[in-house]
């Protein structure tokens, strides 16, 4: 059976992180997302994507990151490994996931 890889796309700080993993799981953590076993593109090339490269080095030694659901943009299983990416948010294109969070007094 052939390995599942996950298209993840997310809002860090403004920007948007675009990544593959193996593994995606809604958390213990109330309202997070895990995220494990990032993939990365190794093919060789000419050009250096300084985006990926820097994703590479951020998550580098990374077990496990936790985003909160808030900020998960869509969640895609793709057959294809394609190129991890940052790029900059456009708010008149990403509409919030609605979260309501109430708490019992």
């Amino acid at each position: 059976m052939k390995q599942k890889i996950y298209k993840i796309k997310f809002i860090q700080v403004g920007e948007v992180y675009e990544i593959f993993a193996k593994n995606i799981y809604q958390s213990d953590l109330y309202g997070f997302v895990e995220i494990e076993d990032y993939i990365f593109n190794t093919g060789s090339s000419l050009v250096v994507d300084t985006s990926e490269e820097k994703l590479k080095t951020e998550f580098n030694d990374v077990k496990r990151t936790y985003v909160p659901i808030n900020s998960i943009i869509r969640i895609d299983e793709v057959t294809e490994l394609g190129k991890s990416k940052i790029s900059k948010a456009d708010p008149k294109n990403i509409a919030h996931f609605p979260l309501n969070i109430t708490t019992k007094n």
